[in-house]
C-alpha cells in the first residue's frame, strides 16, 4: 500500500489547487417588462460549451474560474440573448431579459424553406391565419386588404362568389396588364393552385414575397411577386374538433340612381325645347306616344333597377379535425360557401374538404400528403342592369292580367325582368378542382435533407347557357343553347436539396432545386340557335338545329428550371442569402429558352451590436438590402409561331369555300424573356420594449426586354408582331407600423398601420409613344401604363360665347374642350386629335390600411379602415347621358338656359354629343370602413362544463362606410353599371373541442 500514498497525496492536491481557482456563481433570471422568473433560460460561459439552465424560479447556479472576469452568455425563446461580465468579487447576479418581438422567432415560410422573421434578409409580410377570418370574405385574397404594404387589393365586383383582385408594387407589363402581371400562388409547397378555392379557417400563415431576393427562387413564376399559403396540420395531443360558421345578409353599397319618371319626362321636354318642338305640356304628344303619355297622365312610373336588386343572402361552415401523435399527424376539413347575389339567379356554391397528413416512417424518413377539392356550382346572371339604366321609367312591367310585357309602352327595349321569368333563362357553370401533392423527406445526416414532391391540379368545368325567345338576348325571335367544356392538368416535381450546419458562430443553409412544370389546357365548345323545347335548356343540344357552331383547341407549355441558394448568418447579426435559379420555358424563342435569375440580400442586425446595448429606448433593429433578377414569359403558347386562320373565300362569285390566311399577329422564333432588376432596402425596427414596432422599404424595379405587340405597315398583309422592346419601371415606399397602445391585463389595444407609394412609368417604348383612337389604351413614356388620354373638358359653352363656340363647331349648351395643341404644337383654334392629353392614371398614389383590435375581457373588437387615393376612373354611370331623351339617364346636373351649369351638356333632341367620355373621367379617391366585428368568448368555467374548450360569438359588418367626394355610387367599384358591390352583415359563431 506504501506506493500508492504518494500518488494519493498528489490527487488530493491537485484536487485541491483546482477548488481554489473556481467559484461558484449563483443568480436569477427575470423578464425586464415585469419582473417574472424566466425558468428554462440557458446560461452559458461564453465561448465555452459549459453552461447550465434556470430552474422554475428562475435560479441557477454555476461554477466559474476564479480571480478573473466571466462573461456569461443568457438567452431564452421570446427575448433577447443577453451578455453579462461577472467580476471576480461577484457572486450573486440578477440579470433581467428584455421581451423580443414575438414576431422575431416566428418562423416564415420562403421559397422551398423556412427561416426565423429576424434572419430575413428580403422583403416578406406574413399574416397569421387568425386573420383572414376577422371579416365575412369569399377568399382569402380579400382579407388581405389593408394588411399588406405594397399590395393594391380592391374588389370591382358584386357578383356572387366574386373576390379582389391584387397587384404587388404595380403593373410590370404592358402587352396585357391584366394577366401578365398576376402574382404567383403555392399552396402548400404546390404551384399555380386556385386561391379562390381555399377556405380561410383552413389557413395556417401566409406569405406575400415582394423583392427580388425573396421571389428570385421561383424565377420567372415570381415575377410579380408570390403569395405563400400554408394550412393547418396536425399536432401532438388530443384530436380538436373545431367548427366555424356564420350567415348573414348583402345589401347593395352605393349603387348610381337613374332619372325618376318626372325627372326623365322634363329631361325630354328639355331636348325637344332646345329644337324648337316643345315649349309646353300641350306639346306633349309631339314627343311622346301614346302609351308613354297614358302613363305620365297616370303617373305610372317605374324604377327598373329597383325592381332587379334584392336583399342577397351568405353563409359560410366549415368543421376542421386535427390531432395527432409523434408520428403521425392528421388535419382533415370540409366546407360549404354560399351566396345569393344581389340579383336573382345569380348564385354561387363552393364545397371544399382538405386532407394534410404527415407520417414519420423512421427517424430519417417522412412523408406525407395535402390533398383538397373543391366543387363549383355558380348560376351567373347575364346583365340586366344595363338595359334598366336605359329602359324608361314610364309604364310597368306586367300587363293587367300580371304576365309581363316583353316590350313595355311597346318600345324596342326588352323588358330587363324578362330572364327572370321560369324557364326563360339558364346559364351556370360546375367545375372540380382537385389539388393533390405527395412528399418524401429523408434526412440521411444531421442537417441534411431531400425532399421529392409531386404535385397535380386537375380541373374541369362545363359551362352551359340557355336563353329562350322571350328574353333580353332572345328579343322575342330566337333562343339559343350552348355549352362550353374546359380542362386543364397541371403537374409539378420539385426536388429540394437542404443542408444546415453550425460553425461556431456561424450557420448556413444550403438549399439546391430541380423543378419540372407541365401545362396542358384542351377546350371545345357546342351549340345552336332556336331550341325547340325549352324546358331542354342546353342539355339537349340536337334540338337547337339552327345555326350550329362548335371548335376545341389544345394548349401545353412547360417549365425546368436549377435552383441554388445559401442564408448565411455569422453571430446572427451578420446575414446573406443569395440565389440563382436558370429557368427553360418552352413558350419563348428556340434560342432564348433558358435565363439565369440571380439575387443577393444583406442583413445586418444593428440591435445586437455593442454599442446598441446602452439604448434602451430601441429594441429591434435590422438594415436589409436586395438586389436581383427576374423574368417573365408573359406570352401565350406557340406565340412564337406563326399560325393560320380559317376564312370563306369566293372566287368569280362561286360558292364560297374554306381556305386559310395567316394570323394578324405573326410569330417570332427569337422572343425571349421580360427581366426585372430590383433594389431594395428596409429597414425594421422596435421601440419602448416593442411596443412599437414596423418596417420601411424603398424599392426600385425596372422591367426591360418588355414583350410587346409591334405594329406592322398594312402592305405586309398583318397587323403586328410580338418582340422584346421597351423598359417600364416602379419605384415606391412601403411602411407597416405596429403600436400596443395599451397592455392592462383586462383592456388591451394594438393597432396597425400600413402605406405604400408606387410610382410606375414606361421608360421607352417602340417608335415613341403610343396613342390609339382608345382614350383607354394609350401608352406614353413618362407615364403609368393604364392612364387616360382624351380630350380636356374645360366646362359648356354658356350663353354670350356663341361666336367662340362657332369657331369650334359648337353651341352653348355643348361640351367645351380645351384647345392645347396643333400641328405646330401650339393652339389652332380646331379641336384635333392632337388637343388629347392625360388626364389622369388608373394607378393609385397610395394605398393604406388602419387596423385596430381591442381586447377587454371576454370581448374582442377589431376595426379595419382602408384607403385608394389618387386613381382616376372613367365610369359607366357618368356615361349614361342620352342628350336626345330617347331612353333614359343617369341623374346629373345638366345645362339648360336657366340652369347654366359646367356639369352636363344640354339635353338635345338632334344634335350629336361629342367628346361624351370626358364626362366619364373622376378622380375617384375613397376611404373606408372596411369591416368591424365585435365577439365575445364565453368563460371557460360556463364552456369547460360541456367540454367545450372554446365558443365565441360575434357579429360583422362589411364595406360599411365610404367616404369619397364621390357620393354617387361606392367608386370601388368604378361606377360600373352591371356589378354593383355589396354590403354584408353576418352573425358567427367559432367553436372547439
Amino acid at each position: 500500500m506504501k506506493p500508492f500514498l504518494p500518488l494519493l497525496a498528489a490527487s488530493a492536491l491537485c484536487v485541491s489547487v483546482a477548488q481554489a481557482q473556481t467559484r461558484d456563481i449563483t443568480g436569477r433570471v427575470v423578464s425586464a417588462d415585469k419582473s417574472e422568473a424566466i425558468p428554462g433560460a440557458t446560461v452559458l460561459i461564453k465561448g465555452t460549451t459549459n453552461g447550465t439552465a434556470t430552474d422554475a424560479e428562475g435560479q441557477f447556479k454555476l461554477q466559474v474560474r476564479d480571480k478573473q472576469d466571466v462573461t456569461l452568455v443568457l438567452s431564452f425563446l421570446g427575448y433577447k440573448a443577453q451578455e453579462v461580465v461577472v467580476k471576480p468579487d461577484q457572486t450573486i447576479i440578477e440579470v433581467k431579459l428584455s421581451p423580443e418581438a414575438a414576431e422575431l422567432n416566428d418562423v416564415v415560410v420562403i421559397g422551398y424553406g423556412t427561416v426565423r422573421k429576424r434572419d430575413l434578409t428580403g422583403a416578406v409580410t406574413s399574416v397569421k391565419g387568425e386573420e383572414t377570418t376577422k371579416l365575412p370574405v369569399t377568399t382569402v385574397v380579400e382579407s388581405l386588404q389593408g394588411k399588406i404594404p405594397g399590395a393594391d387589393i380592391s374588389r370591382a365586383n358584386g357578383y356572387a362568389g366574386q373576390g379582389a383582385s391584387i397587384r404587388i408594387r404595380g403593373n410590370r407589363s404592358i402587352a396585357n396588364p391584366s394577366s401578365s402581371n398576376n402574382v404567383l400562388y403555392i399552396v402548400d409547397g404546390v404551384q399555380g393552385v386556385n386561391a379562390s378555392d381555399i377556405d380561410p379557417n383552413d389557413v395556417e400563415s401566409i406569405e406575400v414575397l415582394k423583392d427580388a431576393s425573396s421571389t428570385s427562387i421561383y424565377g420567372s413564376r415570381g415575377a410579380n411577386g408570390v403569395i405563400i399559403i400554408t394550412t393547418k396540420r396536425g399536432s401532438n395531443g388530443k384530436a380538436r374538433l373545431t367548427l366555424n360558421s356564420y350567415a348573414g345578409l348583402t345589401k347593395v353599397a352605393g349603387y348610381g340612381q337613374f332619372m325618376s319618371g318626372p325627372q326623365y319626362v322634363a329631361f325630354r321636354r328639355e331636348a325637344f325645347r332646345a329644337v324648337g318642338t316643345w315649349n309646353s305640356p300641350a306639346d306633349d304628344s309631339k314627343i311622346f306616344t301614346a302609351a308613354q303619355l297614358d302613363a305620365i297622365n297616370n303617373e305610372q312610373y317605374i324604377n327598373w333597377p329597383d325592381q332587379l336588386l334584392n336583399t342577397g343572402f351568405q353563409q359560410n361552415h366549415q368543421v376542421g379535425i386535427s390531432g395527432g401523435g409523434d408520428n403521425t399527424k392528421i388535419y382533415f376539413s370540409a366546407g360549404y360557401f354560399d351566396e345569393k347575389g344581389l340579383l336573382n339567379l345569380d348564385h354561387f356554391r363552393r364545397y371544399t374538404t382538405r386532407l394534410n397528413i404527415d407520417q414519420v416512417v423512421k427517424k430519417w424518413l417522412k412523408v406525407g400528403a395535402n390533398a383538397q377539392l373543391a366543387y363549383v356550382n355558380n348560376d351567373i346572371r347575364r346583365d340586366p342592369l344595363n338595359l334598366a339604366s336605359q329602359s324608361l321609367p314610364l309604364g310597368s312591367p306586367y300587363d293587367a292580367d300580371g304576365n309581363l310585357v316583353l316590350f313595355p309602352l311597346g318600345g324596342t327595349i326588352v323588358n330587363p325582368l324578362a330572364d327572370e321569368q321560369p324557364g326563360a333563362y339558364q346559364r351556370n357553370t360546375k367545375s372540380n378542382r382537385i389539388t393533390a401533392a405527395g412528399y418524401v423527406e429523408i434526412t440521411p445526416l444531421a442537417g441534411l435533407s431531400l425532399r421529392s414532391t409531386f404535385g397535380a391540379n386537375f380541373g374541369t368545368s362545363e359551362a352551359g347557357s340557355f336563353y329562350g325567345r322571350n328574353t333580353i338576348d332572345g328579343r322575342g325571335a330566337n333562343s339559343q343553347a350552348s355549352i362550353t367544356n374546359n380542362q386543364y392538368r397541371n403537374l409539378s416535381w420539385e426536388n429540394v436539396l437542404t443542408y444546415k450546419k453550425d460553425i461556431g458562430e456561424q450557420s448556413f443553409t444550403a438549399t439546391g432545386v430541380a423543378s419540372y412544370l407541365s401545362f396542358n389546357n384542351t377546350s371545345s365548345y357546342i351549340g345552336g340557335a332556336n331550341q325547340v323545347l325549352p324546358s331542354q335548356s342546353f342539355y339537349n343540344l340536337t334540338a337547337a338545329n339552327q345555326n350550329p357552331f362548335y371548335g376545341s383547341g389544345l394548349a401545353e407549355n412547360k417549365l425546368i428550371s436549377f435552383t441554388g441558394r445559401i442564408n448565411y448568418s455569422w453571430k446572427g447579426k451578420y446575414l446573406l442569402t443569395a440565389t440563382g435559379r436558370s429557368d427553360g420555358s418552352s413558350k419563348l424563342g428556340q434560342n432564348n429558352k433558358w435565363a439565369f435569375f440571380p439575387s443577393v440580400g444583406l442583413g445586418w442586425r444593428i440591435i445586437d451590436e455593442n454599442f446598441m446595448k446602452n439604448v434602451k429606448a430601441v429594441t429591434e433593429l435590422k438594415l436589409r438590402g436586395s438586389y436581383g433578377i427576374s423574368g417573365n414569359d408573359v406570352i401565350n403558347a406557340y406565340a412564337t409561331q406563326s399560325s393560320l386562320t380559317l376564312v370563306q373565300f369566293s372566287y368569280n362569285e362561286s360558292t364560297a369555300a374554306p381556305a386559310y390566311v395567316i394570323s394578324p399577329t405573326i410569330g417570332n422564333n427569337e422572343l425571349k424573356w421580360e427581366l426585372t432588376n430590383t433594389f431594395d432596402l428596409g429597414l425594421d425596427f422596435g421601440f419602448l420594449d416593442n411596443r412599437i414596432t414596423g418596417s420601411i422599404d424603398y424599392y426600385d424595379a425596372r422591367t426591360n426586354n418588355l414583350i410587346f405587340p409591334l405594329g406592322l405597315p398594312l402592305f405586309t398583309g398583318v397587323t403586328s408582331v410580338n418582340r422584346n422592346v421597351g423598359r417600364t419601371r416602379n419605384r415606391g415606399l412601403e411602411v407597416a407600423l405596429t403600436t400596443q397602445n395599451l397592455r392592462g391585463r383586462a383592456f388591451t389595444w394594438s393597432s396597425t398601420v400600413t402605406f405604400a407609394a408606387n410610382r410606375e412609368s414606361i421608360e421607352e417604348l417602340p417608335n415613341g409613344n403610343v396613342i390609339p383612337d382608345d382614350y383607354r389604351n394609350s401608352l406614353i413614356q413618362g407615364q403609368p401604363s393604364q392612364i387616360y388620354y382624351d380630350y380636356q373638358k374645360i366646362g359648356i359653352w354658356q350663353l354670350g360665347e356663341e361666336t367662340e363656340a362657332a369657331k369650334f363647331g359648337a353651341i352653348p349648351g355643348d361640351i367645351k374642350v380645351a384647345d392645347i395643341s396643333g400641328p405646330d404644337g401650339t393652339p389652332d383654334g380646331k379641336i384635333t386629335p392632337a388637343d388629347r392629353t392625360i388626364i389622369g392614371s388608373r394607378v393609385p398614389k397610395w394605398t393604406g390600411g388602419f387596423s385596430n383590435d381591442f381586447r377587454y375581457k371576454g370581448f374582442d373588437l377589431n376595426v379595419l379602415l382602408v384607403a385608394r387615393v389618387g386613381q382616376w376612373i372613367s365610369s359607366d354611370y357618368y356615361a349614361k347621358f342620352v342628350r336626345s331623351g330617347s331612353s333614359n339617364s343617369a341623374i346629373v346636373d345638366y345645362w339648360t338656359p336657366e340652369n347654366p351649369t359646367n356639369d352636363y351638356p344640354r339635353p338635345n333632341a338632334t344634335r350629336t354629343l361629342n367628346y361624351v367620355t370626358t364626362l366619364t373621367e373622376r378622380q375617384a379617391s375613397w376611404a373606408k370602413i372596411r369591416n368591424i366585428t365585435l365577439g365575445y368568448t364565453l368563460p371557460k368555467t360556463l364552456t369547460g362544463k360541456i367540454g367545450i374548450d372554446n365558443a365565441r360569438l360575434y357579429v360583422s359588418g362589411k364595406n360599411l362606410y365610404t367616404l369619397s367626394n364621390l357620393k354617387d355610387f361606392d367608386p370601388e367599384g368604378e361606377g360600373v353599371i352591371d356589378r354593383p358591390l355589396n354590403r354584408v352583415f353576418v352573425v358567427g359563431v367559432n367553436v372547439g373541442f
